[in-house]
């Protein structure tokens, strides 16, 4: 969701909606690095509130909407674009989750942004890998979360694969050990359903090897304090410790009965889950060893958040990539941006276009607009807003990636006006914006050829009026016909284009 970019980053927070917990840091900015001040997090687990139909019960919602209200105080006062919150798997995953960030957003006082499995991933090394040591060598980070898993291998700050897995201590507690029974078999039946899930990605992990492996969770933490209570180990794990961790738990039979010291109250239940899917893991990449990092999504989160105000938007590495990835004519995509953004700036106070990130996103739709001509010219807008919205697109959320999605989609011909609907109050704005986006493309629809005037555009709610130099229209017919032509196709969402 747009939002204002905030001018002090003095203090920064980020907010990880996790499956299992949610989880809160508050830190100190400076330059590129962050100092933390408070640490807050809370076991909701909602992810044991979805149902077979992936609906969200109010009585989760109502854990996470309380545990925010706890969260607010922090963050009280802290401008747009300061602030950033991910929902993760759970909220991936639920049919109903615009009821719970509508409620959550209304806590909280800012965006909350669902993020793909992959994106994580990406987050999560983020955090990682400014936590551990710079080292030269790969690394293979996993992290066990309350409803999906994911995997990276990387160097240094830079991921190489990214996989996110749908098994998680807490899903798979409600699958297995839902009345708290812990026995070889359920065990078992736990272990073979990830040790299936890991079959898919498992060739590619061994293909790209890695000299150290990282456990980033609250479930691998607990796993190695309770073999360092037991005298296996002095907190990583390990595969002899993990299996006399096993025989334990078979003989207590029942997680009320799970007592390893380092093991909080509220993690007894969703143990023996998370250990099934650790064990499932190393041996499905045969591991020995695995240590525990603090870093996690939510220090990535925030590092990423620094970056975006210093320069290192990975946003724009990722567009860049894209663009390059399908053709893109790059001279072409720059003239356009230069002009949509040029338009933007004589219109956004008229537009309420002031507010947010609005002018990124334009910028963002023009170097990607074309990228469907690479599958086919009919219906390019089509393809181009098919891969945006279902490609992995690092430093994106979902919401980001269908609003730009659906700029594509309405950059020619006709503009599926239902589709900006969708959005709601923010609908509006993202027509406009399309309209500016159409305006450009058709301005340099001779693609550099001819050198262009210098043109004035006048903006009212509904219509936008383009001012050519006198008598320019009159030689150049190609460009009238375009215009007359635009005019008809924006009078379909109720817009009045003139062009003079």
């Amino acid at each position: 969701m747009p939002q204002t970019k905030a001018k002090n980053l003095s203090l920064i927070a980020a907010i990880d909606l996790g499956s299992n917990s949610f989880h809160m840091v508050v830190a100190k900015a400076h330059v590129n690095e962050i100092r933390i001040l408070e640490r807050q997090g809370e076991k909701v687990q909602l992810a044991a509130g979805i149902d077979e139909e992936r609906m969200l019960s109010e009585e989760a919602m109502q854990r996470g909407l309380d545990c925010l209200k706890r969260f607010a105080q922090l963050i009280n006062g802290l401008p747009l674009g300061a602030v950033r919150i991910v929902g993760t798997n759970a909220l991936r995953e639920a049919r109903n989750r615009n009821d719970f960030i509508v409620r959550a957003e209304e806590i909280l006082g800012h965006p909350v942004e669902v993020i793909s499995g992959r994106e994580e991933a990406r987050l999560i090394y983020l955090g990682v890998s400014h936590t551990l040591a710079d080292t030269p060598g790969k690394r293979l980070v996993a992290d066990i979360g309350g409803g999906s898993t994911e995997f990276i291998i990387g160097q240094r700050f830079e991921p190489l694969l990214r996989e996110s897995l749908q098994m998680g201590c807490v899903s798979y507690t409600q699958r297995y050990f839902r009345d708290g029974k812990i026995t070889p078999a359920r065990y078992a039946q736990a272990y073979t359903a990830a040790r299936l899930e890991i079959m898919a990605i498992e060739n590619a992990l061994h293909r790209l090897s890695w000299d150290e492996a990282i456990g980033s969770s609250g479930t691998i933490r607990a796993i190695g304090l309770a073999l360092k209570a037991g005298g296996q180990g002095s907190g990583e794990v390990n595969a002899d410790g993990l299996a006399w961790l096993k025989r334990k738990l078979f003989k207590l039979g029942e997680v009320d009965k799970i007592d390893f010291e380092g093991i909080k109250p509220d993690r007894r239940t969703i143990f023996p889950a998370g250990l099934a899917i650790l064990e499932a893991i190393f041996d499905a990449l045969a591991l020995q060893r695995m240590d525990h990092c603090d870093g996690a999504l939510r220090e990535g989160v925030l590092y990423d958040l620094l970056g975006r105000h210093h320069h290192e938007d990975v946003r724009e590495r990722t567009l860049s990539s894209l663009m390059e990835r399908y053709h893109v004519d790059v001279e072409q995509a720059q003239r356009v941006e230069r002009k949509a953004l040029h338009a933007f700036d004589q219109v956004a106070t008229d537009w309420e276009l002031d507010d947010g990130v609005w002018r990124e996103l334009l910028g963002w739709a023009a170097k990607v607009h074309e990228i469907g001509l690479d599958i086919a010219h009919y219906h390019y807008h089509k393809h181009g807003a098919y891969l945006i919205e279902h490609s992995d697109l690092a430093g994106f959320s979902r919401e980001d990636q269908q609003m730009l999605a659906l700029l594509v989609r309405g950059h020619r011909r006709n503009i599926p006006k239902d589709k900006f609907a969708d959005f709601g109050d923010e609908g509006t704005q993202l027509i406009r914006l399309c309209v500016l986006l159409r305006f450009a493309i058709l301005f340099h629809h001779i693609r550099g050829t001819q050198e262009m005037p210098s043109v004035t555009l006048h903006a009212k709610a509904k219509s936008l009026d383009v001012v050519f130099p006198d008598g320019w229209l009159e030689n150049n017919q190609l460009t009238k016909a375009d215009f007359d032509q635009e005019a008809e196709w924006l009078t379909r969402v109720g817009f009045t284009l003139s062009v003079r």
